[in-house]
């Protein structure tokens, strides 16, 4: 029997050069790409774990090879995101497309490795309640959102890949009438000084560094 809820990964290609572009002066372009395929083989085993259904949305052409080996190792389903507009319009028409065929969606980024099983059961469960569900990330922005409806005008406004995005998320939900639930904050890969939490995990996530 088919889920009533949908995990979506939201992820890049790992071409060198165009992913984990902040992380490039750190690590070089190469271990940049592969960490961050490894970040996003990391987040779908453990949106797999949870029980829903999962999709990987794939940027910028889902057609890409590794989007594909994603879909013939997990047993998943891969869809291209919006290539027009912003993060904001790319998660609008994600949302809209998988209502159609679930009840709650909840999409994550593929740069947070300290999503558990049970993160995601709570933001599907908090769904049943709310219209919304958030997931804040210590750097002012969030790591998860899920929703059970949505408004056109729900991400307008949002000044993307900057630490006022939660708050004017916050403040768009208020104007357009959703409610929304957010969970605990948690913490993800984008900047040099992310990486030494990396050693932190048990076990350790794998990539090669460079030379």
């Amino acid at each position: 029997m088919a889920s009533d809820a949908v995990i979506v990964v939201f992820a890049k290609a790992p071409v060198p050069g165009e992913v984990k572009t902040r992380l490039i002066p750190a690590l070089g372009a190469h271990a940049a790409a592969q960490l961050h395929s490894a970040l996003t083989q990391c987040v779908l085993q453990t949106a797999l774990s949870s029980g829903a259904d999962v999709m990987l949305a794939g940027a910028p052409d889902a057609s890409h090879a590794f989007f594909a080996s994603c879909a013939a190792n997990l047993g998943i389903g891969v869809t291209e995101q919006l290539r027009a507009g912003n993060l904001g319009a790319r998660m609008l028409h994600t949302l809209d497309n998988a209502l159609e065929n679930w009840l709650q969606v909840v999409i994550v980024g593929a740069d947070c490795p300290v999503f558990t099983p049970g993160h995601l059961q709570q933001a599907i469960e908090q769904l049943a309640t709310h219209d919304v569900v958030l997931t804040p990330a210590d750097d002012g922005g969030y790591v998860l959102i899920g929703a059970r409806r949505t408004d056109a005008m729900m991400f307008d406004d949002i000044d993307w890949g900057t630490g006022a995005v939660l708050t004017q998320q916050r403040a768009r939900l208020r104007a357009v009438g959703l409610s929304w639930h957010e969970m605990e904050t948690l913490w993800d890969v984008d900047r040099p000084e992310d990486l030494p939490r990396l050693t932190s995990l048990n076990p350790p996530l794998a990539f090669s560094k460079p030379l």
